[in-house]
């Protein structure tokens, strides 16, 4: 099956292909502001719910509502540009949504361009190093081992033709409504600064931007960090998060402490200590980050 065409002048491309010819599949948070970037009018959404597809028609979004949890019996939507931000499973290591996904795109039996959201989880523990693109991936925590698996996935289907594919290895992802405000509200604690981890980042809206400019600039089988490049720690994080949101700080505590205080998703990340390269997104994606700080970032959910 011939390989699709390098996509590189996608607005014209959208343009002429006409209405519904975007597909974002797991349309939450990040896929409905991707959407409002894309022009509404162009994108289908895939949620799971009723009260998914509810929202979608009240931002101009065309929803269609699939159970990605067992095999899809319809084919899918027309659309021959994918975003695929749909989260794994929360148990097991296999990724069997993207795995029944793909079994419904390669019945299909059409080529696709297709940009997954995955994360940068898939590199496990790099003792605090600087982390790009050639490093190889050595997952410990289920979840991202998921991750791994839907990229092993995603390669194959492109090594057997069902189109062109671009990995992001996303950081944690923080702005409006999606801050940890209801933790801080709550008075959680957090192990002190000088014993945090390296963690890492990118604002909502930049994310968004990438998403896009991956679609459109993106080569095919190319990997791209992505994050603001500029790590921090995670307790730093929270303690310029209260600070921003006018709350108290998170009370400190020590980390042989954190299994009875602190939830297992949690101590998972702290366990962890990577800062990531953020440079061949920068180059080849062509994106000006609008918030390359944390400081930038959260002065803007506030202001």
């Amino acid at each position: 099956m011939a390989r699709l065409s390098p996509i590189c002048c996608f607005n014209k491309t959208v343009r002429a292909q006409g209405n519904r010819d975007l597909l974002i599949v797991g349309c939450g948070h990040v896929g409905t502001g991707l959407a409002r970037a894309l022009g509404p009018s162009r994108v289908t959404g895939l949620v799971r719910s009723a009260d998914g597809a509810r929202r979608l028609e009240t931002a101009g979004i065309a929803p269609r509502v699939l159970d990605l949890d067992r095999p899809l019996p319809d084919p899918l939507p027309e659309a021959r540009r994918i975003w695929y931000l749909a989260p794994p499973p929360k148990h097991g290591v296999e990724e069997t949504r993207m795995k029944h996904f793909l079994q419904a795109l390669a019945r299909d039996g059409r080529p696709r361009r297709l940009v997954y959201l995955g994360t940068t989880g898939v590199y496990g523990d790099c003792h605090g190093e600087w982390v790009d693109e050639h490093r190889p991936i050595a997952p410990r925590a289920e979840r991202a081992l998921r991750r791994a698996d839907a990229e092993a996935r995603l390669q194959a289907w492109r090594e057997g033709g069902g189109g062109e594919l671009v990995l992001l290895r996303v950081a944690g992802i923080y702005g409006p409504g999606k801050l940890p405000l209801a933790r801080l509200k709550a008075g959680r604690p957090m192990i002190a600064p000088e014993q945090a981890p390296w963690t890492n980042r990118i604002h909502v809206d930049d994310l968004v931007q990438v998403l896009v400019a991956a679609m459109e600039r993106g080569r095919d089988g190319a990997v791209y960090n992505v994050s603001d490049g500029h790590p921090g720690n995670m307790a730093d994080y929270f303690n310029a998060v209260a600070d921003a949101a006018g709350l108290p700080r998170p009370p400190v505590i020590d980390p042989a402490e954190a299994e009875g205080e602190l939830s297992a998703g949690l101590r998972s990340y702290l366990a962890e200590s990577r800062r990531i390269d953020n440079r061949r997104m920068l180059r080849e994606l062509g994106v000006e980050l609008r918030y390359p700080t944390l400081e930038a970032g959260l002065a803007a959910c506030f202001s």
